[in-house]
């Protein structure tokens, strides 16, 4: 954001970008994206609040573990509800609505928003998400059994995901069809952002690796990031390269290759 790469620092309990600062950010900080006020937002699963950094820092309660959040297409933020089955709105005042996702025990994770309306996943139901911003939901059931999928990204004529359970990365379109594509065997797909050229950058978190798939899901590109690396966030730059957050402590950056 403005030029600035933002991580969020989970055991610690900080947020923190690459030019320096840190701040406290209550008890384990977990997503992080830029918001429509120019802030930076972030769910802090720990203690149940959703925080923010601008002018000045402050938190807002929500009624359950929050962990994926989005800037939706209304000027508002999307989060999910972890423990609750429900996706959750704030606007940049901090009021809070919640939704119910119409399926117990679904663990929704992470969350995205295309121009219309907000997907997610839902990493103990198997499937897919979709939500107008009405709270209207429509769920999609994935073709793989105990597929686990966890990260989510819209692109510009399909949602990318991930299943971390199956090794597979996944695509599903406005109308619902859905491709699942294989990933090298034990890598644990975690996090994913999809690209303008159609397809996306994925995290293996198993393989201690990122991956390049095209448009038609082909890996055309692995970058190792070495041994107890794990990593999990991620994010595209407007130069196209690559901003990788790892567990050991560190944040990778990757140009890719042509």
């Amino acid at each position: 954001m403005n030029g600035e790469v933002w991580t969020t620092l989970v055991h610690a309990g900080v947020v923190a970008r690459l030019s320096g600062e840190r701040y406290d950010a209550g008890e384990r900080p977990s997503v992080i994206v830029p918001g429509p006020d120019g802030a930076v937002w972030f769910t802090r699963s720990g203690d149940n609040r959703i925080g923010r950094i601008g002018l000045s820092a402050s938190s807002f309660e929500v009624p359950g573990s929050p962990y994926g959040i989005c800037a939706g297409p209304d000027d508002a933020l999307w989060f999910t509800l972890m423990d609750t089955d429900q996706v959750g709105r704030i606007t940049v005042d901090g009021a809070v609505t919640t939704y119910p996702i119409g399926t117990s025990g679904a663990f929704p994770a992470m969350i995205a928003a295309t121009a219309d309306d907000l997907w997610f996943t839902l990493n103990q139901g198997n499937a897919i998400g979709r939500m107008t911003t009405a709270g209207d939901v429509t769920t999609y059931s994935l073709p793989t059994e105990a597929a686990g999928p966890v990260g989510i990204s819209a692109g510009a004529d399909a949602v990318w995901f991930a299943e971390i359970l199956a090794d597979q990365a996944g695509r599903i379109t406005q109308g619902g069809k859905i491709e699942e594509f294989a990933l090298p065997t034990g890598s644990k797909p975690h996090a994913v952002v999809a690209t303008a050229n159609g397809g996306c950058w994925i995290t293996l978190w198993g393989a201690g690796a990122v991956c390049r798939l095209d448009a038609a899901g082909n890996v055309i590109e692995q970058v190792a990031l070495g041994e107890g690396s794990e990593p999990h966030g991620l994010a595209v730059d407007v130069d196209g390269s690559v901003w990788v957050a790892l567990e050991k402590g560190s944040v990778a950056h990757i140009q890719p290759g042509e």
